[in-house]
Order: C-alpha cells, then sequence, then structure tokens
C-alpha cells in the first residue's frame, strides 16, 4: 500500500487525466525525500475537474478556503480565481491526518507538456503517471524554495546516472 493509494485509484477508476508532480514525483524517480502532501498536475476542463474534485471531497477532504470546492470545475469562476485571487493551487486536506492534495494551477509546465513525456509507473494494479525529471526540474527551478533547490540537485544526480546505464 502506498500514500494516497485510495485517490489514485480512484483517479484510475474514472480516468481522470493527471500527472503526480511535487515531492512524492521526486520520491518515485528514485530520491529519498520527505514528504506528506501529494501534488498534481490535471487537464483543466471542467469535466476532469469535477471528477477529481468529487472524488477529494468522498474521500473526506475538505478545502481551507471559504468556497465550494466545485467552482473549480466551472472555468468562469476558475479564471476569476485565478486572475483576482491569483490562485496559483487548490489545496484539499484531511482532518484526520497529514494529508493534503494540491493541485497545482500556476506553473511553468503545463498538463499537456507533463502528461506528454510523463513516466508510467506501476504499483501494483495501479498505473502511476509521473512528471519527467526535466519537466519536474522546470517547475522547480523558479520557486525559491530551499527543497526545491536540493530536489533539483537530487533529479540531476538521478539524470547522471541513468546516463551511466
Amino acid at each position: 500500500m502506498i500514500i494516497y493509494e485510495d485517490i489514485l485509484r480512484a483517479f484510475q477508476k474514472q480516468k481522470v487525466k493527471y500527472v503526480l508532480v511535487g515531492g512524492i514525483a521526486v520520491n518515485l524517480l528514485g530520491s529519498l525525500r520527505s514528504t506528506a502532501d501529494m501534488d498534481i498536475l490535471v487537464e483543466m476542463n471542467d469535466d476532469n475537474l469535477a471528477k477529481v474534485v468529487t472524488i477529494l471531497k468522498n474521500k473526506g477532504y475538505s478545502v481551507k478556503q471559504p468556497v465550494d470546492p466545485i467552482g473549480l470545475a466551472d472555468r468562469k469562476t476558475r479564471e476569476d480565481w485565478i486572475k483576482n485571487k491569483h490562485m496559483k493551487a487548490f489545496n484539499f486536506y484531511r482532518d484526520d491526518g497529514i494529508q493534503e492534495v494540491d493541485i497545482i494551477i500556476d506553473t511553468p509546465v503545463t498538463f499537456e507538456e507533463a502528461n506528454n513525456d510523463a513516466l508510467r509507473i506501476k504499483s501494483g494494479d495501479i498505473i502511476i503517471p509521473v512528471i519527467s525529471i526535466d519537466k519536474l526540474i522546470k517547475m522547480k527551478r523558479n520557486t525559491g524554495r530551499n527543497i526545491d533547490k536540493l530536489d533539483i540537485e537530487e533529479l540531476n544526480k538521478i539524470k547522471k546516472l541513468r546516463k551511466r546505464r
């Protein structure tokens, strides 16, 4: 069993279009890094986002923002939140633990770009789309966060090791 397996299984069953990014992606790409949240890029259309929001709500996740999260699945509402509230990510959390899911909104890598060369990693009977090392480095490059600088160093080491094979 892997962390967030229930969500990943539901995504697969409902055919959610997503790519795993962030710390869990760093781990799945070959680095050891402590992380508790799951970051995802999703195809930004209303139907796909409605699936994501419904799955997360059904799994007991809530939002910190004082809004109905299904608004994310409405293009006009979503565009208003991005433009007027400067939304960069949309966070879901569970009260009973440390699990959080971030839907990444503002990023230098689109879902389509990430999905084009995503790795498909099998865990049991789940196929997990994971962003490529190069695209993940691009996402992390200008965040200014120390953890992202460390991730980039580790990801570059993994790239070098893979080239030697």
